[in-house]
């Protein structure tokens, strides 16, 4: 739906994301994006990017707020869309109204795809 922000299929199922506020979203992620291009300056053959498309199979098609692959033998690979197809290595999502799917079906389609962090900073209640 290129009009939508961002609109994501999670197990069959359509979520349209909610507008994001500061400062429930907005700094957390600002502050997570540079956690992760700290790691990726540091770690070379690592790519770091935030709100991208993930096609991680035909029942799940994500925009986590952030991910860092591998680029050479990771899990994950570039498609000639420019997409990113398979299971980055880490996915974090800063969650205030997406909750309750981003701790449920997405974590589980996560979990099965071979995802090997997944981070869900839940900013309404301080938690991770």
């Amino acid at each position: 739906m290129p009009h939508l922000k961002k609109a994501e299929l999670i197990e069959g199922v359509v979520y349209v994301g909610s507008p994001v506020r500061y400062p429930q979203h907005s700094q957390p992620e600002s502050d997570a994006q540079m956690w992760l291009g700290t790691y990726r300056v540091a770690t070379p053959g690592t790519m770091n990017v935030s709100n991208t498309t993930v096609h991680i199979d035909l029942d799940n098609e994500v925009q986590p707020d952030l991910l860092l692959r591998i680029e050479v033998g990771g899990r994950s690979q570039i498609d000639e869309d420019g997409y990113v197809e398979g299971a980055p290595e880490l996915v974090i999502e800063i969650a205030a109204s997406s909750a309750s799917y981003d701790l449920h079906d997405k974590l589980r389609a996560y979990r099965r795809k071979g995802v090997q962090e997944y981070i869900v900073w839940r900013t309404l209640d301080r938690a991770i």
